[in-house]
């Protein structure tokens, strides 16, 4: 039997769970009727084949799409193009507001052009959480936390003011207010419900959770076996409208696990294991599938860890199947017994429940790890990759500071004390990454409990914080005895979010910051993140390392990196004893012991009223209106410059010619290098644009809190303060050379010097381009500097997918080619051929370069165009003009 069109009708069936009837779209029924043999499928696979039977339409979805994904399986691998559709998208707070603002400026359009503002609404399920935006001004005292949060609202009034108008104003948009956690582990412990259902023409139709989420750690909810991964907030925008994330289907990367943990040995440096192995083996834009009887050892909150650092190890999405761990965690997390009751009885019906026993599914490649093999681990200074023995912590610190510049220090105004190489001056439990993880977070507390009973206390340059990502965190460390210990080492309770791991590290002491500067010293960040790139967590800090949140502790009362903390003591006890870091460390019966407190009561509890917030939150002003009345003055809020009704463009292709080159730069250029992140420097030029606005210093906020206003994000746009331009060489930061004046300047500045001489602009790069975050200001930046094309050895899939959402062309250099190669130096200009005819997906094209001393060359370059989808969003003038036009026409 072969399978033919509409056949998706006839495999709808029922099951019971509870005291309930469902339907669903059954995978067994679909082998049946000829897609044959589909039980060695990647579970991950199926998930997307449910996915394409449940929308099968002849248009969106077609028949050879289904087929294809059951075919997958001869050769492990394919290049065929399906239409995804997530069940609902998830977004935070600094990728949330440019999305709204986005939204905001289509129903402004649409009422432009005579069209009902209000068909411009989320078609989809769409949860903001507000977690990005608390800083950590105060620390290491009591009032930290209400100190900070009240600061957050000073500074953020308007644009939460605007999400609630968005709340108001939407349908399917529901907004967590700030205060109340991050919004992976939210999703974790709330939100989520592996199995998602919705009435349908008076039935119950069950099928996978699946969403896509405008932060990259979105991964994170694969631990509970939900099918998602982050994009680009332009690409979740066009989701949320309806339209499919269009995606190849991927190879699949299965990751066997056996054996068990050996005692002392956290998820955190598992999971640092995991990420060095699997960037080594190289997984960028694969799906990583975990299997094996290692994983009935592994609790769910240690798969969630895993899950969560899939961007760091470059794969797509890191999933583990469902199964009594699954249950248990649901459970334990305050779901109720129906939801519970679905999630067991669907997997069981559609072949996606996991045991011991279940066949292993057939993987394009598989990478193999015994559990017991796995030994205490930092990452760093620089990438989340670059996993470090914790006994050889103190060698590699030394290998980061400047040669000669090993006996460096300075001494700290109005202290006792000098500041050295290596010293580490914040020391900080934050991310999503390890504060979902109780058995992690008890482990620092008892630490703490330990340490101050031995009379240890944090080093006075080191600046200490706990930013748990829940409210029930706290409700557990404080039900075990342990959050007095840790607020007596300074590891108060700063806020519920984001803070360090993002850059909202907030600043450091006085002294301490004019200690570093005087020396120009190469200090540390320890961080229970997940990202440590260059200028991310501090301006100040060097070198960034992650790690478990009780290595967190123990490095923040040693005070320095330069240590081995197996061989070294920690510090002295009252008598001058050492006290060593295996005197104070938890045993792994201990930490069990404490996580039995944690109760599913705690969960119910706390995200009992979730959506309504403090009183500071529900008594906001909010505008009224379909459409959003916009502030002329605002430095937070504005209407967007890049929506304009287009007709799609009858060429192929219309290229461009004499491009000047904006910024030549090398490999693992991530997205922070290129979007407005961080602090804002006074005397940048988003730092002189908001001075002459009346902004002064202190109010500048961060650049994420200001991703609604354009203005402020493209003079931000690679202007990170490590960038490094290879047209400038010497110098770090935002700085170019204007051709052909030979002039220094800001990138910003020349860009708008060229825009007066219209000309069209590249940008040059290396290897890896747009790795880490999914910035869409990456994408937006780069556009309205005047970018029309990127030229690269290779991308990051997310950052393609935002350039080609912008209308921003990839091109990639063929194999062996390169910037240096070619012996560029940012002094030429470029012209790539226009096409008539039909541009056909990763077409190769003709790039023509003029040199200054006359001589030119041409070189065939890779269109990175990769779908249909892409190629016609690229016609419309990106991704959302295309949903705009087409909903205007009726096409949508």
């Amino acid at each position: 039997m072969k399978w033919t069109g509409k056949d998706s009708l006839k495999t709808r069936r029922s099951l019971s769970a509870g005291d309930r009837e469902y339907d669903y779209f059954s995978l067994e029924a679909a082998s049946k009727a000829g897609l044959g043999d589909l039980s060695r499928l990647p579970f991950t696979l199926r998930v997307l084949l449910e996915n394409l039977l449940r929308f099968e339409d002849g248009e969106t979805v077609t028949v050879e799409d289904v087929r294809a994904v059951a075919d997958w399986l001869v050769e492990r691998r394919s290049d065929h193009e399906i239409a995804f559709r997530p069940a609902r998208v998830l977004m935070q707070d600094f990728t949330g507001v440019p999305a709204v603002v986005d939204l905001a400026a289509m129903r402004d359009a649409v009422a432009r052009a005579g069209g009902d503002p209000r068909m411009i609404n989320p078609q989809i399920p769409v949860d903001l959480v507000i977690d990005h935006s608390v800083m950590v001004d105060k620390y290491a005292m009591p009032e930290a936390f209400a100190h900070n949060v009240e600061r957050e609202m000073e500074r953020n009034r308007e644009r939460y003011a605007f999400l609630r108008w968005g709340q108001l104003a939407f349908d399917n948009f529901r907004v967590v207010p700030p205060g109340t956690g991050i919004c992976h582990q939210v999703n974790l412990e709330y939100l989520a419900r592996t199995v998602w259902c919705e009435e349908r023409e008076g039935r119950s139709l069950a099928y996978p959770d699946t969403l896509v989420g405008t932060d990259s750690h979105t991964t994170m909810i694969n631990g509970l076996a939900v099918l998602g991964w982050g994009v680009g907030g332009i690409e979740a925008e066009a989701a949320m409208l309806g339209q499919p994330v269009s995606m190849i289907i991927p190879e699949v990367v299965g990751f066997r696990m056996t054996g068990a943990l050996r005692e002392g040995v956290t998820a955190t440096d598992l999971v640092l294991t995991v990420t060095e192995m699997l960037r080594s083996f190289g997984v960028v834009g694969k799906f990583v599938e975990f299997f094996g009887t290692g994983l009935g050892r592994l609790p769910l909150a240690d798969r969630a860890t895993i899950g969560n650092m899939s961007p760091e190890y470059g794969a797509t999405c890191g999933w583990f199947p469902v199964d009594g761990v699954t249950l248990d965690y649901l459970r334990l997390s305050g779901r109720d017994d129906a939801t519970v009751a679905l999630v067991e009885a669907y997997a069981r019906a559609q072949g996606l429940w996991r045991s011991d026993d279940t066949p292993d599914p057939h993987f394009t490649d598989v990478v193999e790890l015994d559990l017991s093999t796995v030994k205490p681990s930092l990452a760093g200074p620089k990438r989340p990759q670059d996993r470090v023995d914790l006994e050889t912590m103190k060698q590699a610190t030394e290998a980061a500071i400047p040669e000669g510049d090993g006996d460096k220090s300075v001494p700290v105004a109005g202290s006792d004390y000098r500041l050295k190489q290596g010293d580490v001056v914040i020391s900080a439990i934050t991310s999503c990454t390890n504060t979902s993880n109780p058995a992690v977070m008890m482990g620092a507390g008892l630490l703490a409990k330990k340490a101050v009973e031995k009379g240890l206390r944090r080093k006075p340059w080191v600046k200490t914080s706990m930013a748990p990502g829940s409210k029930v965190v706290t409700d557990y460390l404080e039900k075990a005895g342990l959050q007095g210990y840790l607020d007596r080492l300074g590891y108060n309770v700063v806020g519920y979010g984001c803070t360090t791991c993002i850059g909202n590290s907030g600043p450091l002491n006085g002294p301490v910051a004019d200690a570093i500067a005087e020396g120009d010293l190469t200090v540390c960040s320890v961080l229970s993140g997940n990202r440590n790139f260059e200028g991310r967590v501090h301006s100040q800090t060097r070198a960034n390392w992650l790690a478990s949140p009780p290595l967190v502790v123990a490095f923040g009362l040693a005070g320095t990196t330069r240590i081995d903390l197996t061989r070294e003591p920690l510090g002295q006890d009252p008598e001058g004893s050492d006290v060593y870091l295996r005197d104070i460390w938890p045993s792994d019966a201990e930490i069990a012991e404490l996580v039995k407190l944690v109760s599913a009561g705690m969960f119910r509890e706390k995200y009992a009223d979730v959506f309504s917030g403090e009183e500071s939150w529900r008594t906001l002003p909010v505008p009224e209106g379909e459409t959003y009345a916009w502030e002329p003055e605002s430095t937070y809020v504005k209407e967007p410059s890049f929506f304009a009704l287009r007709e799609p463009s009858e060429a192929g292709l219309t290229g461009f010619a004499g491009a000047r080159v904006l910024a030549l730069l090398g490999d693992s250029i991530t997205t922070d290098h290129i979007s407005p992140a961080g602090a804002i420097l006074a005397s940048s030029p988003a730092g002189v644009y908001l001075r002459e606005r009346g902004i002064g210093p202190a109010d500048f906020n961060s650049y994420g809190s200001r991703r609604g206003n354009h203005e402020v994000m493209m003079r931000g746009t690679f202007a990170n303060i490590r960038l490094r331009n290879e047209m400038v060489p010497g110098t770090e930061g935002g700085m170019t050379r204007h051709i052909p004046s030979g002039e220094e300047m800001s990138i910003f500045d020349a860009a708008m010097h060229y825009a007066q001489e219209e000309k069209p602009l590249v940008i040059v790069a290396g290897k890896e381009y747009g790795t880490g975050s999914s910035r869409d200001w990456a994408a937006k930046g780069t556009l309205l500097l005047g970018v029309k094309a990127v030229l690269a050895e290779s991308f990051e899939r997310i950052h393609r997918s935002n350039l080609i959402g912008m209308r921003v062309l990839p091109l990639q250099f063929r194999k062996g080619e390169s910037r240096k190669t070619l012996a560029l130096d940012g002094s030429e200009t470029f012209d790539l051929a226009g096409q008539d005819g039909p541009l056909l997906p990763g077409q190769d094209l003709r790039l023509n370069i003029f040199r200054t001393d006359g001589r030119s060359e041409e070189i065939t370059v890779t269109c990175r165009l990769d779908t249909a989808n892409e190629i016609a969003y690229y016609r419309y003038g990106g991704i959302l003009n295309y949903v705009l036009y087409r909903l205007l026409k009726g096409g949508v």
